[in-house]
Protein backbone atom coordinates (compact mmCIF):
# COMPACT_ATOMS: atom_id res chain seq x y z
CA UNK A 1 0.00 0.00 0.00
CA UNK A 2 1.34 3.35 -1.16
CA UNK A 3 0.78 6.45 1.07
CA UNK A 4 -0.58 9.13 -0.35
CA UNK A 5 1.31 12.29 -1.56
CA UNK A 6 -0.30 15.76 -0.48
CA UNK A 7 0.36 19.37 -1.79
CA UNK A 8 -1.91 21.86 0.34
CA UNK A 9 -2.14 26.25 0.23
CA UNK A 10 0.50 28.18 2.41
CA UNK A 11 -2.06 30.56 4.07
CA UNK A 12 -0.87 34.62 3.34
CA UNK A 13 -1.39 34.80 7.13
CA UNK A 14 0.94 32.43 7.70
CA UNK A 15 -1.01 30.00 8.84
CA UNK A 16 0.74 26.00 9.24
CA UNK A 17 -1.04 23.37 7.45
CA UNK A 18 -0.50 20.00 8.16
CA UNK A 19 0.43 17.28 5.07
CA UNK A 20 0.37 13.77 4.61
CA UNK A 21 4.23 13.15 3.11
CA UNK A 22 4.97 16.13 1.40
CA UNK A 23 3.40 19.56 2.09
CA UNK A 24 3.71 22.81 0.56
CA UNK A 25 7.13 23.93 -0.33
CA UNK A 26 8.81 26.50 -1.94
CA UNK A 27 10.40 27.32 -5.03
CA UNK A 28 12.20 30.35 -6.54
CA UNK A 29 12.81 29.91 -9.98
CA UNK A 30 11.99 32.90 -12.36
CA UNK A 31 8.43 32.99 -14.03
CA UNK A 32 7.66 32.96 -17.61
CA UNK A 33 7.83 36.03 -19.63
CA UNK A 34 3.87 35.30 -19.57
CA UNK A 35 3.94 36.15 -15.49
CA UNK A 36 2.28 39.30 -14.59
CA UNK A 37 3.99 41.97 -12.68
CA UNK A 38 0.41 43.74 -11.95
CA UNK A 39 2.00 46.21 -9.87
CA UNK A 40 5.17 46.67 -12.06
CA UNK A 41 5.45 51.61 -12.35
CA UNK A 42 4.57 52.90 -15.60
CA UNK A 43 7.60 53.37 -17.63
CA UNK A 44 9.16 56.72 -18.21
CA UNK A 45 8.19 57.97 -14.16
CA UNK A 46 9.56 56.91 -11.01
CA UNK A 47 5.56 57.15 -9.73
CA UNK A 48 3.23 54.17 -10.41
CA UNK A 49 0.10 55.56 -12.24
CA UNK A 50 -3.37 54.28 -12.74
CA UNK A 51 -3.95 51.94 -15.70
CA UNK A 52 -6.91 49.91 -16.87
CA UNK A 53 -7.87 46.00 -16.36
CA UNK A 54 -6.82 46.11 -20.14
CA UNK A 55 -3.60 48.12 -19.74
CA UNK A 56 -2.22 45.90 -16.40
CA UNK A 57 -3.38 42.80 -18.52
CA UNK A 58 -1.37 43.83 -21.80
CA UNK A 59 1.48 44.82 -20.23
CA UNK A 60 1.77 41.62 -17.97
CA UNK A 61 1.05 38.99 -20.85
CA UNK A 62 3.58 40.69 -23.33
CA UNK A 63 3.90 38.73 -26.56
CA UNK A 64 1.57 35.86 -26.34
CA UNK A 65 0.60 34.43 -29.15
CA UNK A 66 -2.96 32.52 -29.54
CA UNK A 67 -3.65 29.80 -30.26
CA UNK A 68 -0.80 28.40 -27.84
CA UNK A 69 1.18 25.76 -29.27
CA UNK A 70 0.96 22.64 -28.07
CA UNK A 71 3.56 19.28 -28.67
CA UNK A 72 1.18 16.91 -26.62
CA UNK A 73 -0.14 14.33 -28.73
CA UNK A 74 -3.61 14.55 -29.43
CA UNK A 75 -4.92 11.78 -26.41
CA UNK A 76 -6.92 8.65 -28.22
CA UNK A 77 -10.32 8.45 -28.88
CA UNK A 78 -10.70 5.89 -26.15
CA UNK A 79 -9.03 7.78 -23.47
CA UNK A 80 -10.42 9.75 -20.39
CA UNK A 81 -11.64 13.19 -21.34
CA UNK A 82 -8.85 15.17 -19.15
CA UNK A 83 -8.66 18.72 -20.05
CA UNK A 84 -10.27 21.93 -19.09
CA UNK A 85 -10.65 24.48 -21.47
CA UNK A 86 -7.71 22.41 -23.93
CA UNK A 87 -5.48 22.71 -20.63
CA UNK A 88 -4.58 18.78 -19.50
CA UNK A 89 -1.86 16.92 -17.20
CA UNK A 90 1.25 16.28 -19.54
CA UNK A 91 1.90 19.86 -20.91
CA UNK A 92 5.17 21.66 -20.41
CA UNK A 93 4.98 24.62 -17.81
CA UNK A 94 4.96 26.73 -20.74
CA UNK A 95 2.60 25.16 -22.90
CA UNK A 96 0.13 25.43 -19.80
CA UNK A 97 0.97 28.98 -19.33
CA UNK A 98 0.31 30.12 -22.54
CA UNK A 99 -3.06 27.71 -22.70
CA UNK A 100 -4.24 29.18 -20.05
CA UNK A 101 -3.51 32.66 -21.21
CA UNK A 102 -5.13 32.37 -24.05
CA UNK A 103 -8.73 31.04 -22.52
CA UNK A 104 -9.37 34.88 -21.80
CA UNK A 105 -7.67 38.20 -23.41
CA UNK A 106 -7.73 39.99 -19.36
CA UNK A 107 -5.71 36.89 -17.63
CA UNK A 108 -2.62 37.15 -16.20
CA UNK A 109 -0.36 34.72 -14.89
CA UNK A 110 2.30 34.83 -11.14
CA UNK A 111 4.05 32.03 -10.49
CA UNK A 112 3.57 30.62 -7.44
CA UNK A 113 6.37 30.02 -5.03
CA UNK A 114 4.40 29.49 -1.62
CA UNK A 115 2.99 26.30 -2.54
CA UNK A 116 3.88 23.11 -3.64
CA UNK A 117 5.24 19.71 -2.51
CA UNK A 118 8.46 19.46 0.19
CA UNK A 119 10.44 17.17 -2.25
CA UNK A 120 13.29 16.36 0.03
CA UNK A 121 16.15 17.05 -1.84
CA UNK A 122 18.72 19.39 -3.15
CA UNK A 123 17.54 22.02 -5.30
CA UNK A 124 14.25 21.25 -4.52
CA UNK A 125 13.58 24.64 -4.35
CA UNK A 126 14.36 25.82 -8.34
CA UNK A 127 11.49 23.57 -9.18
CA UNK A 128 8.25 25.73 -11.13
CA UNK A 129 5.50 23.70 -8.82
CA UNK A 130 2.87 25.74 -10.50
CA UNK A 131 1.34 28.93 -11.22
CA UNK A 132 -2.19 31.03 -11.07
CA UNK A 133 -4.11 32.92 -13.01
CA UNK A 134 -6.83 35.69 -12.12
CA UNK A 135 -8.57 38.20 -14.11
CA UNK A 136 -6.54 41.56 -14.31
CA UNK A 137 -7.57 44.42 -12.27
CA UNK A 138 -7.04 47.81 -12.78
CA UNK A 139 -4.27 49.68 -11.23
CA UNK A 140 -5.25 52.36 -8.49
CA UNK A 141 -3.04 55.28 -7.59
CA UNK A 142 -3.95 55.26 -3.70
CA UNK A 143 -3.06 57.74 -1.03
CA UNK A 144 -1.55 56.49 2.03
CA UNK A 145 -4.46 57.60 4.02
CA UNK A 146 -6.67 55.37 1.68
CA UNK A 147 -4.47 52.19 2.01
CA UNK A 148 -4.41 52.16 5.81
CA UNK A 149 -8.13 52.78 5.80
CA UNK A 150 -8.21 49.72 3.38
CA UNK A 151 -5.89 47.54 5.89
CA UNK A 152 -8.03 48.47 8.78
CA UNK A 153 -11.38 47.41 7.08
CA UNK A 154 -9.70 43.94 5.51
CA UNK A 155 -8.61 43.28 9.82
CA UNK A 156 -12.22 44.41 10.77
CA UNK A 157 -13.59 41.72 8.31
CA UNK A 158 -11.32 39.24 9.08
CA UNK A 159 -11.86 39.69 12.76
CA UNK A 160 -15.82 39.28 12.02
CA UNK A 161 -15.58 36.41 10.48
CA UNK A 162 -16.57 38.10 7.01
CA UNK A 163 -17.35 36.13 3.93
CA UNK A 164 -15.40 38.23 1.43
CA UNK A 165 -15.28 37.15 -2.43
CA UNK A 166 -12.51 36.45 -4.04
CA UNK A 167 -13.53 36.32 -7.43
CA UNK A 168 -15.90 39.32 -9.29
CA UNK A 169 -19.23 38.38 -11.73
CA UNK A 170 -17.83 37.22 -14.69
CA UNK A 171 -14.23 36.65 -12.97
CA UNK A 172 -12.26 33.38 -13.02
CA UNK A 173 -9.08 32.23 -11.34
CA UNK A 174 -6.53 28.77 -12.51
CA UNK A 175 -4.10 27.17 -10.35
CA UNK A 176 -1.71 24.55 -12.32
CA UNK A 177 0.40 22.37 -10.27
CA UNK A 178 3.68 20.97 -12.31
CA UNK A 179 6.50 19.10 -11.37
CA UNK A 180 10.03 17.88 -13.16
CA UNK A 181 13.83 18.99 -13.42
CA UNK A 182 14.20 22.78 -13.60
CA UNK A 183 13.04 23.41 -17.18
CA UNK A 184 11.67 20.33 -17.68
CA UNK A 185 7.99 20.72 -15.42
CA UNK A 186 5.00 19.11 -16.48
CA UNK A 187 1.33 19.58 -15.43
CA UNK A 188 -0.01 16.90 -13.09
CA UNK A 189 -2.83 18.94 -11.85
CA UNK A 190 -5.51 21.84 -13.45
CA UNK A 191 -8.11 23.64 -11.07
CA UNK A 192 -10.10 26.38 -12.73
CA UNK A 193 -13.33 28.83 -11.10
CA UNK A 194 -15.89 30.87 -13.13
CA UNK A 195 -18.03 33.45 -11.22
CA UNK A 196 -20.79 33.69 -13.81
CA UNK A 197 -22.52 37.27 -14.58
CA UNK A 198 -25.11 37.62 -12.28
CA UNK A 199 -27.80 38.29 -15.51
CA UNK A 200 -26.36 35.18 -17.32
CA UNK A 201 -26.51 32.52 -14.50
CA UNK A 202 -27.12 28.92 -15.60
CA UNK A 203 -29.34 26.39 -14.10
CA UNK A 204 -27.36 23.74 -11.91
CA UNK A 205 -29.41 21.11 -14.54
CA UNK A 206 -27.67 23.32 -17.62
CA UNK A 207 -24.26 23.59 -16.21
CA UNK A 208 -24.88 19.42 -14.92
CA UNK A 209 -25.76 18.58 -18.68
CA UNK A 210 -22.32 20.40 -19.98
CA UNK A 211 -20.58 18.39 -17.75
CA UNK A 212 -21.78 15.23 -18.63
CA UNK A 213 -21.71 16.33 -23.04
CA UNK A 214 -18.18 16.71 -22.50
CA UNK A 215 -16.55 14.04 -19.84
CA UNK A 216 -19.52 11.33 -20.17
CA UNK A 217 -21.73 9.67 -17.44
CA UNK A 218 -19.95 10.51 -14.09
CA UNK A 219 -18.67 8.19 -11.68
CA UNK A 220 -20.68 9.93 -8.57
CA UNK A 221 -23.56 12.78 -9.19
CA UNK A 222 -23.77 14.00 -5.78
CA UNK A 223 -26.82 16.24 -5.77
CA UNK A 224 -27.58 18.86 -3.72
CA UNK A 225 -28.98 18.98 -0.12
CA UNK A 226 -29.06 21.28 2.91
CA UNK A 227 -25.54 20.11 4.24
CA UNK A 228 -23.89 19.26 0.46
CA UNK A 229 -23.55 21.08 -2.43
CA UNK A 230 -23.61 19.76 -6.42
CA UNK A 231 -20.50 17.44 -7.28
CA UNK A 232 -20.12 15.43 -10.48
CA UNK A 233 -16.86 13.13 -10.72
CA UNK A 234 -15.62 10.87 -12.85
CA UNK A 235 -12.82 8.44 -11.59
CA UNK A 236 -10.57 6.09 -13.40
CA UNK A 237 -7.81 3.99 -12.60
CA UNK A 238 -3.84 4.02 -13.64
CA UNK A 239 -4.91 2.08 -16.78
CA UNK A 240 -8.33 4.32 -17.42
CA UNK A 241 -10.52 1.76 -16.44
CA UNK A 242 -13.91 3.56 -14.56
CA UNK A 243 -13.72 3.35 -10.93
CA UNK A 244 -17.88 2.24 -10.05
CA UNK A 245 -19.01 3.16 -6.90
CA UNK A 246 -18.73 -0.27 -5.71
CA UNK A 247 -14.57 -0.26 -6.17
CA UNK A 248 -12.75 0.05 -3.27
CA UNK A 249 -11.14 2.33 -5.20
CA UNK A 250 -14.58 4.77 -5.18
CA UNK A 251 -13.85 6.78 -1.99
CA UNK A 252 -9.96 6.88 -2.79
CA UNK A 253 -10.06 8.67 -6.13
CA UNK A 254 -11.23 11.64 -5.47
CA UNK A 255 -10.67 14.72 -6.80
CA UNK A 256 -9.10 19.00 -7.01
CA UNK A 257 -11.65 21.73 -7.75
CA UNK A 258 -10.82 24.74 -5.77
CA UNK A 259 -7.50 26.97 -7.51
CA UNK A 260 -7.50 27.96 -3.55
CA UNK A 261 -7.13 24.30 -2.65
CA UNK A 262 -4.43 21.42 -2.59
CA UNK A 263 -4.62 17.87 -4.10
CA UNK A 264 -3.71 14.36 -3.03
CA UNK A 265 -1.92 11.99 -5.24
CA UNK A 266 -1.60 8.11 -5.26
CA UNK A 267 -0.37 5.33 -7.49
CA UNK A 268 -3.90 3.84 -6.85
CA UNK A 269 -5.44 6.18 -9.12
CA UNK A 270 -4.88 7.41 -12.48
CA UNK A 271 -7.30 10.67 -14.11
CA UNK A 272 -9.94 12.05 -11.90
CA UNK A 273 -12.23 14.79 -13.51
CA UNK A 274 -14.24 17.04 -10.29
CA UNK A 275 -17.04 19.63 -10.69
CA UNK A 276 -18.10 21.48 -8.14
CA UNK A 277 -21.19 23.39 -8.64
CA UNK A 278 -22.28 26.67 -5.98
CA UNK A 279 -25.78 28.06 -6.22
CA UNK A 280 -26.77 31.17 -5.75
CA UNK A 281 -28.01 31.99 -2.30
CA UNK A 282 -30.94 34.03 -3.36
CA UNK A 283 -31.99 31.27 -5.62
CA UNK A 284 -30.14 27.68 -5.23
CA UNK A 285 -31.19 26.13 -8.96
CA UNK A 286 -29.20 28.75 -10.23
CA UNK A 287 -24.97 28.59 -10.37
CA UNK A 288 -23.43 31.57 -8.74
CA UNK A 289 -20.06 30.05 -10.03
CA UNK A 290 -18.25 26.40 -10.77
CA UNK A 291 -15.20 24.63 -9.96
CA UNK A 292 -13.57 21.92 -12.46
CA UNK A 293 -10.24 20.52 -11.87
CA UNK A 294 -8.16 17.19 -13.76
CA UNK A 295 -5.53 15.63 -11.69
CA UNK A 296 -3.76 12.29 -12.76
CA UNK A 297 -2.69 10.87 -9.64
CA UNK A 298 -0.60 7.43 -10.75
CA UNK A 299 1.55 10.09 -13.25
CA UNK A 300 1.42 13.16 -10.75
CA UNK A 301 2.95 10.55 -7.84
CA UNK A 302 5.54 9.24 -10.46
CA UNK A 303 6.98 12.62 -11.47
CA UNK A 304 7.43 13.28 -7.68
CA UNK A 305 8.77 10.32 -6.86
CA UNK A 306 11.22 10.37 -10.15
CA UNK A 307 11.91 14.40 -9.32
CA UNK A 308 13.35 13.66 -5.93
CA UNK A 309 15.57 10.59 -7.01
CA UNK A 310 16.68 12.37 -10.26
CA UNK A 311 17.97 15.49 -7.73
CA UNK A 312 19.63 13.63 -5.34
CA UNK A 313 21.37 11.71 -8.02
CA UNK A 314 22.11 14.93 -8.97
CA UNK A 315 23.54 16.58 -6.09
CA UNK A 316 25.28 13.17 -4.89
CA UNK A 317 27.47 13.59 -8.39
CA UNK A 318 27.67 17.53 -7.36
CA UNK A 319 29.42 16.42 -3.83
CA UNK A 320 31.50 13.69 -5.50
CA UNK A 321 33.17 16.49 -8.26
CA UNK A 322 33.83 18.72 -5.46
CA UNK A 323 35.82 15.75 -3.37
CA UNK A 324 37.44 14.68 -6.54
CA UNK A 325 38.71 18.16 -7.04
CA UNK A 326 39.62 18.67 -3.59
CA UNK A 327 41.41 15.81 -3.67
CA UNK A 328 43.59 17.35 -6.39
CA UNK A 329 43.70 20.95 -5.90
CA UNK A 330 43.27 21.06 -2.05
CA UNK A 331 46.91 22.01 0.48
CA UNK A 332 48.05 19.79 3.04
CA UNK A 333 46.82 21.27 6.47
CA UNK A 334 49.90 23.12 8.76
CA UNK A 335 50.57 20.90 11.54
Amino acid sequence: MHSPIQCTLASALGLAIAVAIAGCGKSADKPASAVAAAKAPAAGGGAEQGASAQEVARQARGELSCPARITLPTRAQTAPVDDVLGVRPGLTYEEAMNAVLCTHELLVATHETGRGFNIKAAQANSLRQGFSARTAEPRVVRSSKQIMQELQRDAMARGSNAVREDLKPGQSKWFVATMGLPGQERVLSVAREERFETEQSPTVDKVAAALVKKYGTPTRDQRATSSQLPLLRWAYDPLGRLVGETSPLSNKCTGTTDPNGGVNLTPDCGIVVQAMLIPRKDNPALVDRMQVGVVDQSAGYRMITETELALGQMDQQRRAKEVEKAAKNSKLPSL
